[in-house]
């Protein structure tokens, strides 16, 4: 592997990382909609409260990683998607005013507390799913017209795995009080996610095709096809932490089945990582500073994972 080969790792495990966190906490704040006891709202806010800033620690270290390793690369997007980046990082700001201020508010403020939590967290999800696509799609004009197709079934399949994320985190953390309307909801998000997932594959099969071929593409789709069987396992034994942990386990194959479609492109067939990669001695930098930052801060969210696991 080149310098540039270990820089896209470092981003790519930054994003699923991000995607596996906070995306989780994105769908509690969308599951709020269905959820519509104080009590329930309650303890679902308390299951966000310790961990919900040092999940987006890995957005701050996606953006900031991009910026030093691939600065052609995020010149490139920043021009063509500032405008979705800059809604998504507000609607991320205040999807954590809602969920700060939401314990100070009386229950009219509450209310619209709520609503905002709901509204802006899936805003977030819609455009993460909206620039995913852009960044993967092999249309040229992908970047500039963000609302097609596949750009909103995009948005709209992690909107339904983020929610799908959240009704397991909610079913382990929350327990009995929640596991009913939550284990139903398993079963939606779980049926929408995967009908999607398939449209999805279908549209963009040119981006599979050639990775299939090889070993790494077929061990991929083995582990997957595993995964995707424990997990329905998971739903039907109703096992809160194993139908996470399986989940969870699957969303990472998936994304790396797309790392390895994608590869070696980091704009899809506009800019790839050697041609868009920093100076030598810039990667180096980045890189030993993140072998120390990116384990400090997988152990910390261990650790609190660890302090608040089952406490609501």
């Amino acid at each position: 592997m080149l310098l540039a080969d270990f820089s896209a790792v470092l981003l790519g495990f930054s994003l699923l990382m991000y995607i596996l966190l906070d995306g989780t906490d994105l769908g509690t704040g969308m599951l709020f909609f269905w959820f519509r006891a104080e009590e329930q709202r309650e303890q679902m806010t308390h299951t966000l409260l310790p961990v919900w800033d040092a999940n987006e620690t890995w957005l701050v270290l996606l953006a900031g990683g991009m910026f030093a390793l691939f600065p052609a690369a995020f010149s490139l997007m920043m021009s063509s998607l500032a405008l979705p980046v800059f809604v998504m990082l507000l609607c991320l700001f205040l999807r954590a005013l809602a969920l700060e201020y939401r314990a100070e508010a009386g229950v009219k403020l509450k209310r619209w507390l709520d609503r905002l939590m709901m509204a802006c967290s899936g805003l977030a999800a819609m455009i993460q799913g909206l620039c995913m696509n852009a960044v993967l799609s092999t249309q040229p004009d992908a970047m500039a017209d963000i609302l097609n197709l596949t750009g909103c079934l995009s948005g709209l399949g992690l909107i339904a795995v983020y929610l799908l994320m959240a009704c397991c985190w909610v079913r382990w953390r929350l327990g009995e009080t929640t596991v009913p309307l939550a284990g139903g909801w398993c079963w939606v998000w779980w049926l929408v996610s995967l009908l999607i997932f398939a449209v999805l594959l279908w549209l963009n099969m040119p981006l599979w095709e050639q990775r299939w071929a090889l070993l790494i593409g077929k061990l991929v789709i083995l582990m997957a096809t595993v995964a995707a069987c424990l997990q329905v396992w998971g739903l039907w034994r109703g096992h809160p932490l194993m139908l996470l942990v399986f989940t969870q386990a699957l969303v990472a194959l998936i994304f790396l089945g797309g790392c390895i479609g994608m590869h070696p492109w980091i704009l899809m067939n506009k800019l790839d990582i050697y041609q868009g990669a920093a100076p030598q001695t810039a990667q180096v930098f980045v890189l030993i500073g993140s072998a120390i930052i990116v384990p400090l801060t997988l152990i910390y969210h261990s650790w609190s994972f660890w302090v608040m696991k089952r406490k609501s």
